[in-house]
């Protein structure tokens, strides 16, 4: 049973008594003013440290390099309970740097794509001011209230603020150096260093629990043509590279459908997506180039392992090259992170679905055909049951118009309360009880 009795209700409704809308805008407005690319998050990691030091919280900085680290922090129980691990990730997607973002995210950075951030009525607007940096808010929010409250522990409450949390190899920037920032590079060495728990909770968007989530496999694909020339292209063998690139790249664009049609199960869809192409010479169009090439990103079901999905996609490469056989393709397989699944009847799913109905006062409702990929897989990888609780990405009434980077960067601070109120509430039910009472 993961109902609250009478004790843990009064916990519960103390703890809540103490959420401050006020303080959670001050600390993401805090997080946000902090850059954070992936691969540079130490500042802000130290930033957590320094806040839940003075807060009186037992916090430590964790490096990984000169620039990048984790935050950890710790409320200790009596040791007859199990430990919680309440995580985020705190890298940001884009850096707010024009030089790395331009022209990619669009023409100029618009003011809620720096680090920089305002605030807007019930909105905090600014770089990764929702995802990730609202999130990992409210994980250290709830960790302050837990510790003025008082709330008799069993089981330990770790929090894990972790670097390198995007889906993303090295930037391209001279001065970053280390290839292996990012995809979850910081969860991994938090807990090969030991931050380790019976559970854990990652706060992520999406206002519904989620227990299972798609891995990701990348794809390297090239097309091979004849270098030419604008000036002789009528009288050579004429192949262009760049026009067999874009053949491949329509035909498995029909594929991808095809493909998430067949993986689409549980709560989970997983989509591909072509994200970057290479060839030829920006400052001489004259010429063609012999390759073109493109990366793309295919996530994965659960129940898929990176084989089998790389051969689907052998055959998919197979069946383009027979219905263009003038076309040369080469392809490979450049990364691969399973996807996950954690057994729904696990006590942290249960724990955090019944968090989830007693905000709503309503039977749960899992959020269908997501494609999204987080820690979560490195979590649950190393064998950590893991459930998956956020945010509703900021509606039509935010300051900025609905589109993919305002569900970054802007976060309203009632949303914030009402994730700090689950957060609050699932801890309590699971760090509270003795291992037995949790299945352990």
């Amino acid at each position: 049973m993961t109902a609250l009795d009478g004790t843990r209700s009064e916990l519960v409704r103390a703890a809540e008594e103490l959420i401050d809308p006020e303080r959670l805008a001050d600390i993401v407005m805090a997080m946000a003013g902090v850059p954070s690319p992936t691969g540079e998050e130490g500042e802000l990691a130290r930033w957590a440290v320094d806040s839940l030091t003075g807060a009186g919280i037992e916090a430590r900085y964790q490096p990984i390099d000169d620039d990048q680290g984790n935050a950890v922090a710790r409320l200790r129980g009596d040791g007859t309970g199990p430990d919680l691990l309440l995580y985020a990730p705190i890298d940001t997607l884009t850096t707010g740097n024009p030089e790395e973002d331009l022209p990619r995210v669009g023409t100029a950075l618009r003011y809620d794509m720096v680090p920089e951030p305002v605030r807007d009525g019930d909105y905090v607007i600014g770089l990764g001011a929702s995802n990730p940096k609202g999130h990992a808010a409210c994980l250290v929010a709830a960790l302050e209230i837990l510790h003025r409250a008082g709330t008799p522990l069993r089981g330990d409450v770790v929090l894990g603020l972790g670097a390198g949390g995007m889906p993303t190899n090295k930037r391209t920037a001279a001065h970053v150096r280390r290839y292996n920032a990012g995809q979850g590079n910081g969860c991994s060495f938090m807990l090969e260093q030991g931050v380790w728990a019976d559970y854990a909770l990652i706060a992520k968007p999406g206002w519904a629990v989620s227990w299972d989530e798609v891995g990701l496999c990348w794809f390297e694909v090239s097309v091979g043509g004849s270098y030419s020339y604008a000036g002789s292209r009528h009288r050579i063998d004429y192949r262009n590279a760049i026009l067999g690139a874009g053949t491949v790249a329509a035909a498995l664009e029909e594929w991808f459908a095809e493909y998430t049609a067949r993986h689409t199960a549980g709560t989970v869809a997983p989509q591909g997506n072509i994200g970057a192409i290479e060839g030829g010479f920006m400052r001489m169009p004259a010429v063609s180039p012999a390759t073109c090439r493109f990366v793309l990103d295919l996530r994965t079901s659960p129940a898929s392992t990176p084989m089998s999905v790389k051969r689907e996609f052998a055959d998919a490469i197979t069946r383009i090259g027979r219905a263009h056989p003038r076309l040369d393709i080469a392809w490979d397989m450049i990364l691969a992170i399973p996807g996950t699944a954690t057994d729904p009847e696990s006590w942290v799913v249960r724990a955090a679905i019944e968090a989830w109905e007693a905000e709503e006062g309503r039977p749960h409702e899992p959020i269908l055909g997501n494609s999204g990929a987080t820690d979560a897989n490195i979590l649950r990888g190393r064998g950590v049951p893991t459930a998956r609780i956020g945010m509703t990405r900021a509606g039509a009434q935010a300051p900025l118009p609905v589109d993919f980077p305002m569900g970054m960067n802007v976060v309203d601070v009632r949303e914030m309360c009402r994730l700090t109120r689950h957060i609050l509430r699932t801890t309590i039910n699971t760090c509270t009880r003795t291992r037995a009472d949790v299945g352990l």
